[in-house]
């Protein structure tokens, strides 16, 4: 206030009615006495990882539950945010009987079984029942974060964790630059070049669903269910057509982050994803990340030679050492993308891990073991109580965790999973 007095800013005032809403003037306090604040939106960031963790030093003691309990081996690096996030043992899915089923599950608890006829069934995942809802308003309704390196048996480089509203995987982005251009790159091709590829795009949809519709006629009844499913897959595109179309004119958001560079993995690939997915809430291209991180690559980035899946059916000596180096070197990375939550503020004051509900964990404990999902839960989005260790009864569906951080963070949902209820020990 010393340079320009709050006369002569009334005076400008009454001249241009546009003015910028200066801080300097205090307008952060004017505005948010003069009318009701808008609610920050809420974000998700779902972390899987696969081959388990160290069960002997990644899980506190489970007799020492609530507030102030020791740090386990494995989770010291995240010390310094303690009173920021919740531990919680005792989950499982109720339908998990196959270890080598990658996160195929992780998000969605269905039972692989349930339509007659059928060896493979899926739901959607909780990413996507928070997708649907929080990502309207948003250039990309979600982002999925992969890898290029398969997650185990049965599930491929390139898929994510998500899984939409049919039981379809849907892919994701396998290396920090190709998700960079998708999220910040400026289109290159001329607008009148991109309607023109839009259209045709409609035309061609249009022409294979009226192809459809004729050849339906007199189909049987296994016949009739795969066109329903085909259908489906059209309208979804769609679907993804008409978003496209709505953001058309709209420059991306200049990215806060410096564009990475090729061949990042393991550790340092990990890092700049986590660098990426806050610059994506960020500049709210979206407000629902997942990513399925590496394991194979961060073994070979931090020094251990032991392969992923045998590190994974350890027994003390090297195997063990070398699942305990990478729950370390796990915890550190989780501990500095808090770090960078904590560190990026709104005009409001708050911070983006005000808003966010994070979740980092695993499909299964360790080896073949489905039971005790490691869950480690972080952030005010869903206003669960933070700084504690939960420990449930035996088996609770891990569904159950999914059901109370979508609907404390708003989201209209009845059930996910093999969900029976939400958990009153985290709220």
């Amino acid at each position: 206030m010393s340079l320009l007095s709050r006369r002569h800013f009334l005076r400008s005032a009454s001249a241009l009615i546009a003015l910028p809403a200066l801080e300097s003037f205090g307008f952060r306090r004017f505005a948010s006495a003069a009318s009701p604040a808008v609610p920050a939106p809420k974000r998700f960031i779902f972390l899987g990882f696969g081959f388990g963790v160290t069960n002997e030093t990644w899980f506190p003691d489970p007799k020492t539950t609530g507030e102030k309990y020791p740090l386990p081996p494995g989770l010291e690096p995240l010390a310094r945010h303690q009173k920021d996030f919740t531990v919680v043992q005792g989950c499982r899915h109720r339908f998990s009987d196959n270890p080598h089923g990658g996160s195929t599950f992780w998000l969605t608890g269905a039972n692989p079984f349930s339509e007659p006829g059928q060896s493979f069934h899926n739901t959607i995942s909780a990413d996507q029942i928070a997708a649907a809802q929080l990502g309207k308003e948003t250039r990309f309704t979600s982002v999925q974060l992969c890898s290029s390196e398969p997650a185990s048996t049965g599930h491929g480089a390139g898929l994510s964790l998500a899984w939409d509203d049919h039981g379809k995987p849907i892919p994701g982005f396998e290396t920090p630059l190709q998700a960079f251009h998708k999220m910040f790159s400026p289109e290159t091709a001329p607008l009148a070049q991109r309607k023109a590829m839009l259209l045709q795009e409609r035309s061609i949809l249009d022409t294979v669903l009226e192809d459809v519709n004729d050849i339906s006629r007199g189909l049987n009844k296994t016949d009739i269910d795969k066109v329903s499913e085909y259908l489906q897959s059209l309208r979804d595109i769609e679907t993804r057509l008409e978003k496209e179309e709505k953001w058309l004119t709209v420059e991306k958001p200049k990215s806060p982050v410096s564009a990475p560079g090729n061949g990042l993995a393991g550790r340092e690939e990990i890092k700049v994803m986590y660098d990426l997915l806050v610059a994506a809430l960020q500049t709210d291209i979206t407000r629902v990340v997942t990513y399925r991180q590496p394991i194979s690559s961060l073994l070979t980035s931090i020094g251990v030679k032991v392969a992923a899946h045998d590190m994974s059916h350890y027994s003390p000596g090297e195997r063990m050492a070398a699942s305990q180096t990478r729950d370390v070197a796990q915890s550190e990375l989780l501990a500095g993308l808090l770090d960078k939550l904590k560190a990026t503020t709104s005009p409001d004051g708050t911070t983006l891990f005000d808003h966010t509900t994070l979740v980092f964990g695993s499909n299964l404990r360790t080896g073949h073991y489905l039971d005790n999902c490691p869950t480690i839960l972080a952030g005010g989005g869903a206003g669960i109580k933070l700084g504690q260790h939960v420990v449930l009864p035996k088996d609770t569906p891990l569904c159950n965790v999914w059901l109370t951080l979508l609907k404390g963070s708003g989201i209209s949902v009845q059930s996910i999973g093999d969900s029976t209820g939400t958990l009153t020990a985290l709220s």
